[in-house]
């Protein structure tokens, strides 16, 4: 079975030798036979590292570094991918090894020409205490840098590389696959942390949210005794995160003492009931991902309306620049 450092593209390089080997991939002819343009490479926005777990698998990193493409392909990155070896496969020693893989793209017109590189490393345990001062080499000192874990078996774990936590502006997490105590860990810099569960519930929260904000907020809030979101199996990390968020807007609206209560449904849905204390007070929204749609059920001033619309998740690189950069 490949490891996660092999099944990712690139070419193969000396560590010592990354600087040297980007810089000339640029002075390579290019497509028109021409010299590449040193131009379109300085024009990265953001470092970005992307440091896939123990837990990641061939296939999983795969689809992270395509998510991590199409990303740079509007926020042109200079991105390193951290691949440790995995435990069983580690036989010690300090070794590192190096890829570099760089693409250029369109933008909105010919002109507009944007390049993008990717530095993948991959290290033993034993080569951990090095790691921090080669990935400050790959990365371009003027630049923010965004630290996406993925796939981390233990936040303890995690800790260690504090070079990567204190100093990002934005430290990227999954709360639907992080572990259990994620987001309330003491990382360096808490502030910085993003929940991308969060950031792909936007298309719900703007959704739900724009519908409640045709009410007043104390039309809302009156009489309002419990909330109940249903969600499937493959879905509880977004029942969970959606609960928090309809804990604290509800709250801004003026509602205290509602109960909250999360429960399984049917498979690829998500839903959101308000419960009233007046008879026929209601409110009830579902989304089916599977087939796009969605719809409204609502008497919250008297009047019984419906409204059909659509639903889904944000793609993994919409994710990623909301949790980044709103």
């Amino acid at each position: 079975m490949p490891s996660i450092f092999d099944v990712l593209p690139g070419i193969e390089v000396p560590v010592g030798a990354i600087s040297k080997r980007l810089a000339r991939m640029w002075s390579d002819p290019g497509v028109d036979g021409g010299a590449a343009s040193a131009d379109d490479a300085k024009a990265t926005q953001v470092n970005f590292v992307l440091h896939l777990g123990y837990q990641t698998t061939a296939d999983d990193a795969a689809a992270q570094f395509t998510a991590l493409v199409n990303f740079s392909r509007r926020y042109p990155s200079r991105t390193v991918v951290l691949c440790p070896v995995a435990a069983e496969d580690d036989r010690g020693g300090t070794e590192i090894r190096a890829k570099i893989y760089g693409e250029c793209h369109f933008g909105k017109s010919k002109q507009d020409r944007r390049c993008v590189e990717f530095v993948m490393l991959n290290y033993t345990a034993a080569a951990r205490d090095y790691l921090e001062s080669q990935v400050s080499i790959c990365l371009s000192t003027d630049l923010p840098l965004y630290y996406w874990a993925h796939r981390f078996s233990a936040s303890a774990r995690l800790a260690k590389y504090r070079y990567m936590l204190g100093g990002a502006k934005r430290i990227l997490l999954d709360s639907a696959i992080a572990p259990a105590d994620a987001l309330a860990y003491p990382w360096p810099n808490p502030a910085a942390v993003r929940d991308l569960v969060y950031s792909r519930l936007l298309p719900v929260r703007q959704t739900v949210g724009q519908y409640l904000a045709g009410f007043a907020p104390e039309v809302i809030a009156d009489g309002l005794t419990q909330v109940t979101v249903t969600h499937c199996t493959g879905l509880a990390a977004e029942g969970r995160v959606l609960s928090g968020w309809l804990t604290r807007r509800l709250a801004a609206c003026g509602a205290q003492g509602m109960g909250f209560e999360q429960q399984v449904g049917e498979d690829h849905k998500l839903a959101v009931e308000l419960h009233y204390a007046q008879p026929g007070k209601r409110f009830h929204w579902q989304g089916d991902f599977t087939s796009g749609h969605a719809h409204f059920e609502c008497t919250l001033n008297g009047a019984a309306s419906t409204l059909a619309t659509s639903i889904s998740l944000l793609p993994p690189e919409m994710a990623l620049s909301e949790a980044m950069f709103f």
